[in-house]
This record gives structure tokens, sequence and C-alpha cells, in this order.
């Protein structure tokens, strides 16, 4: 077997997708966005996703991926609204992106730890 075909660990796949979205581009969405959340340890141990230049951050590495961590939504007003899709629950609105990922992290299900390499269905 070679290296390439050496099977990652969850923990190898979650640290590779977070190196390609820290090097997104604006395009993709504000650089500042996944810099906030990798500040925070427990939140760097979640696997990563952007979608319409929102990240998202899910308890598993492949899809479906969880829904049940916040969320932070920029409001076109000015700072950003902290929602939790698998109740459609309102965390909290932040002024400072700061501020979203430490709610974000203060609110995270208990007994999250680190992403596993599955779906919902292996938690």
């Amino acid at each position: 077997m070679t290296n390439a075909e050496t099977p990652q660990t969850a923990s190898e796949i979650v640290a590779k997708e977070w190196q390609t979205i820290l090097a997104y581009g604006p395009e993709r969405v504000d650089p500042a966005v996944p810099r906030a959340a990798y500040n925070h340890p427990a939140l760097r141990e979640l696997f990563p996703a952007v979608s319409h230049g929102v990240l998202y951050l899910s308890r598993c590495t492949r899809y479906p991926w969880t829904h049940d961590v916040g969320t932070a939504f920029p409001q076109t007003s000015g700072g950003y609204r902290v929602r939790r899709q698998s109740d459609n629950t309102l965390l909290g609105v932040t002024e400072t992106l700061d501020e979203a990922y430490q709610l974000i992290a203060a609110t995270l299900p208990e007994g999250c730890g680190p992403a596993v390499d599955g779906t919902p269905d292996d938690l």
C-alpha cells in the first residue's frame, strides 16, 4: 500500500479541509471568517465547509453533515446572526465575528468532540 492509498484519520481529513478553506480567497468566503472560527480549538476539531460565502461546521466528515453546530450569518445591517439549523434556534446576534464564534464555541452540542470520519449515523 502506498502513501496515496493510506486511509486518513478523521483528524487528518479535518486538518486538510481547514487548510483548504483557510486558503480560500474573498470570492468564496471572507477570509476573516474561517480564521475567526479556527482560533477556537473546539471549533478547529470540526469539519469545515463553505457554501454561499458562509462557513458551516460539522461533527462528521461525510455528507450529510450535521447541522447541530451554530452558524454565523452576516447581517446586511452589520453584525452576525448565529443560528443552529437542526432546530432553527437563534442562539444570538453579535456585533463582531469574534463574538459570533465565541458564541458558537460556547453552545456546542453536549459531548461534542472531534469530528468523526463518517456521517451523522456514525455519531
